[in-house]
């Protein structure tokens, strides 16, 4: 198939472009490699794709309208999966304007071009942090998300409102998948593993926020990568249940469907950090903090609509996980 990848230089992205290049698809791969966080990172994925069959690179904003105009005009996709986005629950206090720019703005340019192109199937990135406020666990897609603490996570909920009314209007398949604290290696550096394992290598202090009593659902980027290319692979139908006299915000008579995609294990943060000294070799220097404005002190996926639908089952225990991300760390950076 001829796929586009928006993010491809991200972490995420990154990963599901090798996996749909490994099974023999055509794959453009967008990104406008911003400075969020180090671009020789994002350019050293990038390298990792160059010269593979059939992988091509475009260096544009899901922003400029046009230049993303041209380049449906350009190909015929059979599937788009969207993943670029400004992440970043912190960040989105201090920068809102970033936010509604790629958030919003891009995806609406997004629904735009596979609208007119009658893309097949349009895959795109939400986020466990829309459940927001909600005590209820684990998280269910069937449970309202009326609530976020971050205009992150108020993008992210926008964009699936925006998905189902472009899936209705224009029978636009749309697929939504909420991630659950994704690591592995040629990961974030700002996700906590990463500056942790940082950290604790070089002696310094690593903070920890809520004194160490937050949960998180980490999910290994192989179990995330499989999800995402069987979700893109099943084409969004109408569902026959839905029953319009009572709402189900995880059900649509529109091609539109949205799915937690997790571990399904909730891990407290001082389980977490306990890890990674051991994968290091070396005892961290604690910073004992509050909780920060915007974050959440529980998530924890049901993902049993995904496993139904997908077959989606993660396999990799978090230890495992770990210690991959640490051995490549210690190789990428020569420590």
């Amino acid at each position: 198939m001829d796929i586009l990848v928006t993010g491809a230089a991200g972490f995420i992205g990154y990963h599901v472009c090798e996996a749909f290049l490994a099974r023999g698809d055509r794959v453009v791969g967008l990104d406008n490699l911003n400075d969020y966080y180090d671009v020789r990172l994002k350019q050293d994925r990038l390298a990792r794709l160059e010269g593979r069959p059939g992988w091509s690179f475009h260096h544009l904003a899901v922003e400029d309208a046009p230049a993303l105009q041209q380049l449906f005009a350009d190909h015929a996709f059979d599937r788009v999966v969207h993943l670029a986005a400004q992440a970043g629950v912190r960040y989105s206090i201090d920068h809102p304007d970033t936010y509604v720019q790629s958030n919003l703005v891009g995806f609406g340019n997004i629904l735009e071009c596979c609208r007119h192109a009658r893309t097949p199937h349009l895959t795109y990135a939400s986020s466990s942090s829309v459940y927001g406020l909600n005590t209820k666990m684990p998280f269910s897609v069937h449970d309202d998300v009326d609530h976020p603490v971050s205009l992150y996570a108020a993008t992210k909920k926008a964009n699936e409102l925006m998905a189902h009314v472009y899936s209705h209007l224009f029978a636009l398949p749309t697929t939504g998948l909420r991630f659950f604290t994704v690591y592995g290696p040629w990961g974030r550096p700002d996700m906590a593993l990463f500056k942790f394992t940082r950290a604790i290598l070089e002696g310094r202090p690593i903070d920890v926020y809520n004194h160490g009593r937050m949960r998180r659902d980490f999910t290994y980027i192989d179990d995330i990568v499989a999800g995402v290319v069987r979700t893109s692979d099943q084409i969004a139908a109408p569902d026959p249940a839905v029953d319009p006299a009572r709402p189900d915000p995880g059900r649509s008579s529109a091609p539109f469907r949205v799915y937690n995609i997790g571990n399904h294990t909730p891990v407290e943060l001082d389980t977490f950090i306990a890890l990674i000294e051991r994968a290091v070799g070396r005892s961290a220097i604690r910073n004992n903090l509050p909780m920060q404005p915007g974050d959440v002190a529980a998530t924890y996926a049901d993902v049993s609509d995904l496993q139904q639908a997908v077959g989606f089952a993660p396999s990799t225990p978090l230890d495992v996980g770990i210690s991959r991300f640490v051995e490549w760390y210690r190789a990428y950076y020569h420590v």
